[in-house]
């Protein structure tokens, strides 16, 4: 067996291209696992601690990254499902839960997208999901209200939820690579 590429070479080559378009790069690790929602905090919370040196700085004395912050992470986290429940993959429901926790904090001047490698995430045809903090009241609107963020995410429906807008697809979509290095996650901070 030849082994022509892995996480960490994924994981690097994001942080390389986020360096050259004028992001200082951190690398979280290549390992991330949990629990998908539980990840999608951790990594809100984490943005949202390195935009305080812009929003807050009395209140960010040891930063972690300078801004603008590009932070990297890879490695696959779990969804446990239900019996009853929707569509999507693990890259789409930590885009849902990330845009759900931007937007209960109020965080705004963040993207995050998380992609599986081998351009599939779940039982769909997205390769994961591309949010910010005006994702969940944009799809919301676009859709009169009538798909919640909140219940797409409890019965593990990111899928659908993110098709119910037409305007703006937070889905990303490659199509298959033929390359399975795991996932792999960028938040980008200004």
């Amino acid at each position: 067996t030849v082994l022509v590429g892995n996480n960490f070479l994924a994981v690097s080559a994001a942080a390389e291209e986020a360096q050259k378009l004028g992001y200082n790069p951190i690398v979280l690790g290549t390992t991330m696992e949990g629990e998908t929602i539980h990840v999608a905090n951790v990594y809100v919370s984490m943005a949202a601690q390195a935009q305080l040196q812009r929003t807050n700085p009395g209140t960010a004395v040891f930063p972690f990254v300078k801004l603008p912050a590009a932070i990297i992470a890879g490695g696959e986290t779990t969804v446990t499902l239900s019996e009853s429940h929707g569509k999507g993959g693990r890259n789409q429901e930590l885009g849902l839960a990330a845009a759900i926790k931007m937007k209960s904090s109020g965080l705004r001047d963040m993207i995050l997208a998380s992609v599986g490698t081998d351009g599939t995430d779940g039982p769909t045809d997205a390769a994961g999901s591309i949010i910010d903090g005006s994702t969940i009241d944009r799809v919301e609107f676009e859709n009169g209200r009538s798909f919640l963020g909140k219940d797409a995410l409890e019965n593990h429906d990111a899928y659908n939820f993110f098709q119910t807008s037409k305007t703006f697809n937070s889905l990303v979509k490659t199509g298959p690579t033929g390359t399975n290095v795991a996932d792999v996650c960028v938040i980008l901070v200004q």
